[in-house]
């Protein structure tokens, strides 16, 4: 949905996502890596994330910014968790557009 209220069309979607989900990401910033490597590491070892992972992304982004890595990336393994548990359908529509006419 995200990526839709960018907006991204479908096509441009499904190669984007496509390369972020296959783990090649040379074609990303340095720092742009270190965030996603951490991200899946927090999302499917997460009790051995370390004060090492916190600090290369400390490198890249930030001290502040670090936080805002951590923080979005655990939000959205929760609300993906949450949806999964409760087998919670993605939004047919894309709310962020403007309505439909009223017929």
């Amino acid at each position: 949905m995200g990526l839709a209220v960018a907006g991204l069309k479908q096509d441009e979607i499904a190669d984007r996502t496509k390369k972020l989900a296959g783990g090649d990401w040379s074609h990303l910033t340095a720092a742009h890596q270190a965030a996603l490597t951490f991200a899946r590491k927090q999302a499917l070892d997460p009790w051995r994330v370390t004060a090492a992972d916190l600090k290369k992304l400390e490198d890249h982004w930030g001290p502040e910014k670090v936080w805002h890595v951590v923080f979005w990336s655990a939000r959205c393994h929760y609300m993906t968790r949450v949806a999964d548990a409760f087998q919670l359908p993605l939004e047919r529509d894309n709310v962020f557009l403007d309505p439909p006419a009223k017929r």
